[in-house]
């Protein structure tokens, strides 16, 4: 029985990586994107003035909710403050080039850590992958891919959650701002508990020289789940992957607003954009072909965490914007270097670094929950067992990351930048003969 137990967090921990693998893929390509349009840069850089103005227009006209003695928005940001969000953003850029997935499950638990608000931390993700998505998305091959009606139906199932989970979070917060820490951690625990005993026990047997039998399962598109749904002759139906099948396949829209009701209320309360649901949700789930899952993921993250991050989180002045965009350009930077280091580090050390930077994040929320209830009065502990477990919980994530940054860079710099130069100097000596 607990033989079985941990095979499906093994399979589920498989798929929650494949699917951080693809949401990887999709940030790397915004990156280049992005870092190729100097005037995409110039608006990225001017973005916090605009959305300040705008938000202050909004606090002016609006009803007492939006602004004002109500809003948690800090006044300013600190020079150290801000060195300090963009190295984050620059190692979880990294761990995304390095890793090939998605290294936004640092993002919240190191603002937290720092003493942003959980609450905040979450509308600050939320804002920055909006930012991200907007600037990065290039509207020719990869949006061609998409599904209209999947994408529609999608995003109402997504407004519905997002506009729950988002009520949900903004409520505990309300309540008690240490539960609303507790909860939003409580959920990082889950997530990175799964990914960490997949990511370590997928270690472990590189090392051992076993075959990932589960491969074949995961890279199996329509699953019997699949094909179940898309018999239940239930109307209105959605036409897809007329390029893959004859005649192509269809499914009801309800198993579809349920995986959009699933990622939005996943996105708005944890403040990712949410694709790595929609990958295995799309794929595994509803039997959607990845070439049109892609595209559609993309335009589902644009609107999702448009109307999450402003409709839900900034109105009520839950976002940070000079942490955000400082934390979207660290990250911009790091995915470039990362993706760069791969050719140089073997895959069992890839790996390696993300099990431990996934672990840094279970600890370091796993070592918060216990003062957090403290504060809330559901647990009793003593101010020094508090103080020593948030200590622990801070030294294990930031060290092990650390050592994760300071080790790509030294690759980046001791193998990328030479072997450039050892390139230049042959085309040199080249033209020379």
């Amino acid at each position: 029985m607990l033989k079985g137990f941990f095979d499906k967090l093994y399979k589920t921990g498989g798929f929650i990586t494949e699917a951080a693998k693809a949401q990887g893929r999709w940030q790397l390509e915004t990156s280049n994107t992005i870092l190729m349009k100097r005037k995409k840069i110039l608006f990225l850089l001017f973005l916090p003035v605009i959305a300040g103005a705008a938000m202050q227009c909004a606090f002016a006209a609006g009803p007492a909710y939006i602004g004002g003695g109500h809003a948690y928005m800090p006044a300013v940001a600190t020079t150290q403050m801000l060195l300090g969000i963009l190295v984050i953003g620059l190692l979880s850029g990294l761990i995304t080039g390095v890793i090939g997935a998605g290294g936004g499950y640092v993002l919240t638990p190191a603002l937290m850590t720092l003493g942003v608000k959980g609450i905040m931390a979450v509308g600050t993700d939320q804002f920055a992958i909006f930012a991200n998505a907007i600037l990065g998305t290039t509207l020719h091959k990869k949006l061609g891919n998409v599904n209209l009606w999947l994408a529609v139906w999608f995003v109402v199932g997504s407004f519905v959650g997002v506009t729950t989970g988002a009520a949900i979070n903004r409520s505990i917060y309300a309540l008690s701002p240490a539960l609303s820490d507790a909860f939003i951690s409580t959920v990082y625990v889950i997530l990175l508990g799964i990914l960490g005993f997949y990511s370590t026990m997928d270690y472990i047997k590189l090392r051992r020289g076993q075959k990932d039998t589960s491969r074949k399962a995961i890279l199996d598109v329509r699953t019997n789940f699949s094909r179940w749904l898309q018999s239940i002759p239930l109307k209105p139906r959605i036409k897809f992957d007329d390029h893959i099948f004859e005649g192509g396949l269809s499914i009801s829209v309800y198993p579809v607003i349920i995986c959009g009701f699933t990622v939005g209320f996943v996105a708005a309360i944890m403040g990712v954009g949410g694709g790595f649901l929609t990958f295995p949700l799309f794929v595994y789930g509803l039997g959607v072909s990845t070439f049109t899952t892609v595209g559609t993921d993309i335009l589902q993250i644009i609107f999702t965490t448009a109307y999450s991050s402003i409709f839900n989180y900034a109105i009520y002045g839950y976002i940070f914007y000079s942490i955000a965009i400082t934390m979207l350009l660290g990250s911009l930077i790091g995915v470039q270097i990362g993706a760069m280091v791969t050719t140089f580090v073997k895959g069992s050390t890839i790996k390696l670094f993300y099990a431990l930077t996934i672990l840094a994040g279970f600890v370091n929320r796993l070592a918060a929950l216990p003062p957090r209830l403290s504060d809330a009065n559901i647990i009793a502990i003593s101010k020094e067992t508090s103080n020593a477990l948030t200590m622990v919980g801070t030294v294990v994530f930031f060290g092990l990351v650390a050592v994760f940054g300071f080790f790509v860079l030294y690759t980046f710099f001791t193998n990328v930048i030479i072997s450039k130069k050892s390139v230049r100097e042959a085309i040199e000596s080249k033209k020379i003969s």
